[in-house]
């Protein structure tokens, strides 16, 4: 009787299978596609990360529903144009992939509040991209990055950009109407000055800029109160501004790449400043209000 049980219990498994397997073969593509999605915190999300990649499925675009989508550490050398079709995206991840530019129809995102476009080899990124208004952060770091364009001006709501590990000689003059920006990470460029118009970007708390070429700090970078992290490391900066005493939310000098505080030591500082940091922040700011 056993024997006979363990028979109609296969027999049932296989017929399970292949009723499982017709059925796999009814989806469409899209479908196939959409059976991986996820509803993680609220938000539809899929993931195709490390599936080495060389291009994203065309099925892809059809799934309009999705909020979230990750296409980082692939292959991927281009975007498809219909990128545009993905109305609801509020979470776009293309990091570490082989990408050389973004596809203009990236603007028609206009819901898009995070991109993540770091480690690939980008060395432009679109105008249509400033249609995308509700972006609060934007990650294009280690590329090849020379310049933005100016109509990314339209990026009030941005409130953390990081082009660090690029080609800027200079800060865009955009970046200086993201006035909601709160973290400015533009470290390792070739950047040698930081314009007056910096004192534009007054919620910014940190502000990073060190392994460029930087000769001098400007007096409107002190006006910049909320600072809470400073770091102008590994420059060519002999002096500082007078009025740097102005900036209290830097409470100390900072050592660790991650503590908050004024980075500065990495410099040719000239005497006296060189001598005075070495009572720490306070005896600077003390040296500065009586100089």
């Amino acid at each position: 009787m056993g024997t006979k049980q363990s028979k109609d219990f296969a027999t049932d498994e296989q017929k399970e299978v292949r009723k499982n397997a017709g059925q796999e073969e009814s989806l469409s593509s899209a479908d196939r596609i959409r059976k991986h999605a996820t509803t993680r915190f609220g938000y539809s999300t899929l993931s195709l990360a490390r599936r080495g990649l060389t291009e994203a499925p065309e099925e892809l675009w059809e799934l309009t529903e999705l909020e979230k989508v990750n296409l980082s550490l692939n292959c991927l050398r281009g975007l498809s144009p219909t990128v545009g079709a993905l109305q609801n995206l509020v979470v776009l991840n293309l990091w570490g992939n082989q990408l050389t530019s973004l596809p203009p129809e990236m603007g028609q995102l206009k819901r898009l509040r995070v991109l993540f476009a770091y480690r690939n080899r980008l060395s432009e990124v679109p105008e249509e991209l400033s249609a995308c208004t509700r972006l609060e952060v934007l990650s294009l770091a280690n590329n090849q990055i020379a310049g933005l364009p100016n109509s990314l001006v339209s990026m009030s709501n941005l409130k953390k950009l990081n082009l660090s590990h690029n080609r800027l000689s200079h800060i865009p003059t955009c970046v200086y109407a993201m006035k909601s920006l709160v973290f400015l990470h533009l470290a390792c460029n070739q950047l040698e000055n930081i314009a007056d118009q910096i004192q534009a970007l007054v919620d910014l708390k940190i502000l990073i800029v060190e392994g460029n070429c930087i000769h001098s700090l400007p007096k409107t970078l002190c006006f910049l109160t909320s600072l809470e992290l400073l770091n102008v490391d590994f420059n060519d900066i002999q002096n500082v501004p007078a009025e740097m005493y102005l900036l209290k939310k830097l409470e100390k000098l900072a050592c660790h790449p991650l503590d908050k505080g004024l980075h500065i030591m990495h410099n040719p500082l000239l005497k006296p400043i060189k001598e005075v940091l070495e009572g720490g922040l306070s005896a600077l700011y003390s040296y500065l209000k009586s100089a």
